[in-house]
């Protein structure tokens, strides 16, 4: 008995190296979130968002796999002529033997030095703030830092934010009941 015959654009393709099937979804958009500080878009007025690399041990990498970690409470700060990640918390790795790393260290950040020299500028001259946004793998499965130039907001302007949302909120209900 002869097999059916499977139109061309039909058959199996096989997978290019360090490709699945699986996580095909994970792929497409090419970042995988670890944390995420929501609260920064209520408290601050974003600017100028940049991507930033990190140093980390390795440690510090196989906890942020599990999805360890927080930066709600993280700030970036100017030492000298680089900028450091402080306060983020990423827990200690339970698997480690005593070589772990301290939960809330400060860690470097990695960018260009025209980038550098950009944010330190918009720290001290403007009186601007650099809030973290988010941490996550890139495509490569390396660690990123999302952080923003931001100034701070008013009370009247959250207050502004909050009105807007609900008011969005209340009109998407509008429209899906009026159909």
């Amino acid at each position: 008995m002869k097999a059916p015959k499977v139109p061309l654009n039909k058959r199996w393709k096989p997978l290019n190296y360090g490709e699945s099937r699986v996580s095909a979804k994970k792929k497409e958009s090419g970042r995988k979130t670890i944390a995420d500080n929501r609260r920064a878009r209520y408290d601050y007025h974003l600017d100028e968002v940049v991507e930033a690399g990190i140093v980390l041990t390795g440690t510090e990498v196989k906890s942020l796999r599990q999805g360890q970690a927080s930066i709600a409470e993280a700030y970036v700060a100017v030492a000298g002529d680089e900028l450091e990640l402080v306060n983020a918390n990423i827990p200690v790795y339970e698997a480690a033997n005593r070589e772990n790393h301290h939960p809330n260290r400060v860690r470097r950040l990695l960018l260009h030095r025209r980038e550098i020299d950009k944010a330190i500028a918009a720290v001290n001259r403007q009186g601007r703030s650099i809030i973290p946004l988010k941490l996550y793998f890139n495509a490569r499965g390396l660690v990123k830092l999302e952080f923003a130039l931001a100034t701070g907001k008013k009370l009247h302007d959250k207050r502004h934010t909050s009105k807007d949302r609900d008011w969005k909120r209340d009109q998407g209900r509008l429209m899906r009941d009026r159909g």
